[in-house]
């Protein structure tokens, strides 16, 4: 596996992967990888001829200066995990590389998002999908992938590059791959290693509440499911939720029933142990 620094380097290695006929998948990432990362890397290998990931802690996306400094950042396990993966080469950049000026903290480009960036995470984290969108759209015009990888846990952040690839015209395949869950459930996130014991031994209360709801959601409204998770999840030690939200699966606006044609999902954050961890599951499918 190559390790490329730059962004010629970057460049160079994808344009040359396309003049021999290649496809190329792109996998952003921040690190601190784990198993949920690296079924990215292997639905990338499964449908593309090369496969590059990028390693980058992005400053633009974090409005919390304290969650910056404290994302972890394991270089050498990742990059032994992404051969592992049959990675072919790995984007690892220093922040100037990525954002040569002063835009790392005040972006010059304002991207059109939507209406889809301005619900949940996007009200909770002002500014967060804005830097979301700075990272992956240079990202994607660098490498120039025919395909992208992106987890399913941040649902809303997928629709949001969705938007993003269609307002700036970028012809890349947006793919989403499932969430990948610990035996008992927990979602992976790279913010699990941050869980207390106690707080690690509570967090799968999170899913179990979320996937009771979806028979319970057969029978009742949407404001009584919601209820229903709420008050389930905030009755587990030491857990507060911070929203939960039932929306359409396209547009990620908040639904009064469970009609809409686009599909239904729940999307959660929850603190636990003081640990900001989300979640999502599906209600309704698209056009059921």
């Amino acid at each position: 596996m190559k390790i490329l620094r730059t962004v010629s380097d970057l460049q160079e290695f994808t344009r040359r992967a396309r003049e021999d006929g290649k496809s190329v998948g792109l996998v952003p990432t921040m690190g601190a990888l784990h198993a949920g990362h690296i079924s990215l890397m292997k639905e990338a290998r499964r449908n593309n001829d090369t496969v590059v990931a990028s390693v980058f802690v992005n400053p633009t996306q974090f409005n919390n200066k304290e969650d910056l400094a404290t994302y972890p950042r394991t270089e050498e396990a990742d990059c032994r995990l992404l051969e592992q993966a049959g990675v072919d080469a790995a984007f690892i950049p220093a922040v100037e590389e990525v954002y040569p000026s002063q835009d790392s903290a005040s972006p010059v480009h304002v991207f059109d998002l939507g209406a889809v960036a301005e619900v949940m995470e996007g009200a909770m984290r002002p500014g967060h999908f804005q830097g979301v969108a700075q990272i992956v759209s240079r990202l994607m015009r660098w490498a120039a992938p025919d395909r992208a990888y992106f987890g399913e846990k941040d649902f809303q952040q997928i629709a949001v590059i969705r938007r993003m690839v269609l307002t700036e015209k970028i012809p890349v395949e947006v793919v989403a791959c499932p969430i990948l869950r610990e035996a008992d459930g927990l979602a992976l996130s790279s913010r699990n290693v941050r869980l207390s014991a106690e707080a690690r031994k509570t967090a799968p209360g999170i899913y179990e509440a979320l996937k009771a709801s979806v028979p319970y959601s057969q029978e009742h409204t949407v404001a009584e499911t919601r209820e229903f998770v709420e008050s389930r999840i905030n009755a587990l030690p030491g857990c507060e939720t911070e929203y939960y939200a039932i929306v359409d699966a396209l547009t990620m606006q908040p639904v009064d029933d469970w009609n809409s044609p686009h599909g239904v999902q729940g999307c959660i954050t929850v603190y636990c142990g003081g640990v900001r961890l989300i979640d999502n599951i599906n209600y309704r499918k698209a056009g059921a």
